[in-house]
């Protein structure tokens, strides 16, 4: 289905299309090759940036995250040495941290679903992108407009508005609306068919998209057409499958044969580009997931995303090998020459549309001096607090008279922190924080007026013991080491905080009882009170359904502890966020 490039989402101008179109016929087979990798870039040396322009011709790039300076100069070197100027890409889902390392985290996705206000969702697109916009980025991988319908999806996590499907368009549109409020800036939506129906994950096994075609239409069809009627750039394509569509398209289709959107022209060719009419840019998700090697040899898979309709293919793995593969799959007529030309049209009028092709190589970058101007200001920080202020959720309370926790009532607080069985390292990667939210949370609660401490756990305590050539103490409050009342005692209120990243894993669980570090299940809620709050993944409650007083915070962002600390001490009214994603799991007992 050929590119209209005078039409949404592009507009170009008759001066525009010539420019495209005059590109194209001065580029040689490799240049034309090389525009369909967006690259991953390995490293920032400006021998290996020059490299990827000069030899592999790569029209776009997409990097992990590091410091502004450092990737201001990335890009610099990379659009001023590029024949054709490039697209930029960042996943700047939560904030402009998916930019650069200093950026701000303005808040998840499900955290701005929990306020139910699209205009926060504005503000993110707006201040995230202008993060990015600032060094040198002219792409979003974002708004995430899947639907989390299924909690124990692995992938999705804290990225996703809500499990309503007209809340998610809404606010994904809002913030390509937002994104869009900087010049020159575009979106790429994800994770076309959709996620959040799957307990499985993508990175690591098949995906699917199980519903039929009218439940789509209700639900996913529904957001994308709204993207795409918006004015939507591009889409990124997951390896997800989607059968009751793909059938749709093609009846006599066997089950062997049904492949994830990123190798389907039924999905991109017949629904995507056919029955919802996107006339923008395609790419697909990261080439690496087991949701697409699975399916093929890699060396086809290639040509054949190309073939299916998809534009831009993310990322090499061996960049000589996967050029060749790619090369090859046009020579031996897998991707027609038809089919070439429109991915390139796509892919140029993308770049035009945000006005690449207007400037000098040297005047493609924002100056240098406004760089820290722009990255961490005062206004997106005061923004990341008044989203955690009207975010943060009670989700459950059954003892009413727990709240206000206030010096007078609960002198004495234990917190209890308790960590994921998740990768290492992740769960402050995803909170934005690399320190303890309990411990942070700690000063906070002490600064108010509170004596507080911090549980430790039997095993680490033992440690310790061991360490210091003391004979350990092994009384365990679960064991029946000490009396009730002695345990009641110590304290007047206990905290169990919950840490546990969300997203980009299998669904990670409470560490409780005697691993290092593991926290204490919460046995004693009918002891004294007892306040669970989860600083990240908001489905706690299906491992604590005993749970009595329940919060969701989102993330462990210091303003976030700050605004949780005022609302535990002013009372249940100041809780204003409403849950966006069933928190109770859809399980009976949660609610007991």
């Amino acid at each position: 289905m050929a590119v209209d490039m005078r039409a949404k989402p592009f507009f170009l101008s008759d001066e525009d299309v010539a420019w495209v179109e005059e590109t194209i016929a001065g580029m040689t087979l490799d240049e034309k090759i090389g525009q369909l990798f967006f690259n991953m870039g390995s490293s920032r040396s400006e021998e290996y940036l020059k490299m990827t322009v000069d030899k592999y011709h790569i029209g776009g790039i997409r990097y992990n995250p590091g410091p502004a300076d450092e990737i201001y100069e990335q890009n610099r070197i990379l659009q001023e040495n590029s024949k054709i100027p490039l697209i930029i890409a960042c996943n700047t889902e939560n904030g402009g941290n998916g930019a650069c390392v200093d950026g701000t985290p303005i808040g998840c996705q499900t955290k701005i679903g929990a306020t139910g206000d699209a205009k926060l969702a504005y503000d993110l697109g707006r201040m995230s992108n202008r993060e990015a916009a600032a060094i040198g980025c002219n792409l979003s991988f974002a708004p995430v407009s899947d639907i989390f319908l299924n909690w124990e999806n692995p992938v999705i996590g804290l990225r996703t508005y809500g499990n309503d499907a007209d809340q998610v368009a809404a606010m994904a549109k809002a913030y390509m609306e937002g994104a869009h409020a900087n010049p020159g800036f575009a979106c790429a939506a994800k994770h076309f068919p959709g996620d959040g129906l799957d307990f499985r994950d993508q990175h690591v096994a098949n995906s699917v998209n199980s519903y039929s075609c009218d439940e789509w239409d209700a639900t996913f069809g529904k957001v994308y057409k709204t993207l795409i009627d918006g004015g939507l750039e591009a889409i990124m394509a997951g390896h997800i499958m989607q059968p009751a569509y793909t059938r749709f398209f093609n009846p006599d289709i066997a089950d062997d044969d049904i492949m994830p959107a990123t190798l389907s022209p039924e999905l991109i060719t017949g629904l995507l580009r056919g029955k919802l009419g996107f006339n923008g840019m395609v790419l697909t998700d990261a080439s690496h997931m087991v949701g697409l090697t699975c399916r093929m040899k890699r060396r086809d898979l290639m040509p054949a995303a190309i073939a299916a309709g998809v534009d831009m293919f993310l990322f090499f793995n061996d960049m000589d090998e996967d050029f060749q593969a790619m090369k090859q799959g046009y020579l031996d007529g897998r991707i027609t020459e038809e089919r070439l030309t429109d991915a390139l049209r796509r892919i140029l009028a993308l770049k035009a549309h945000i006005g690449l092709h207007r400037k000098a190589r040297t005047e493609i970058m924002p100056p240098r001096e406004q760089v820290h101007q722009i990255i961490g200001c005062a206004e997106h920080r005061e923004k990341q607090r008044q989203i955690a202020r009207q975010a943060i959720t009670l989700v459950k309370y059954k003892d009413a008279d727990v709240l206000p926790m206030i010096p007078e009532r609960y002198k004495k607080i234990m917190i209890v922190y308790v960590k994921g069985l998740e990768a290492p390292g992740l769960g402050a990667v995803m909170g934005g924080g690399g320190t303890n939210p309990a411990q942070r949370l700690q000063e906070k609660l002490t600064a108010r007026g509170f004596e507080v401490f911090l549980y430790e756990s039997p095993i680490a305590k033992m440690l310790k013991q061991i360490q210091a050539g003391e004979k350990p103490d092994l009384n365990l409050y679960f064991a029946g080491k000490d009396t009730i009342s002695e345990f009641v005692a110590r304290q007047d209120l206990i905290i169990t905080l919950v840490d546990i990243a969300g997203g980009f894993q299998p669904v990670a669980r409470p560490a409780f009882g005697m691993t290092k570090g593991g926290g204490e299940i919460p046995w004693y809620v009918h002891e004294l009170p007892v306040i669970v709050v989860s600083t990240q993944q908001p489905f706690v409650l299906a491992d604590i359904p005993q749970a009595r007083t329940y919060i969701n915070a989102y993330d462990s962002l210091d303003s976030t502890l700050d605004e949780l600390a005022d609302k535990l001490m002013a009372g249940p009214e100041a809780f204003t966020g409403k849950d966006p994603v069933d928190a109770y799991c859809g399980l009976w007992d949660t609610r007991i």
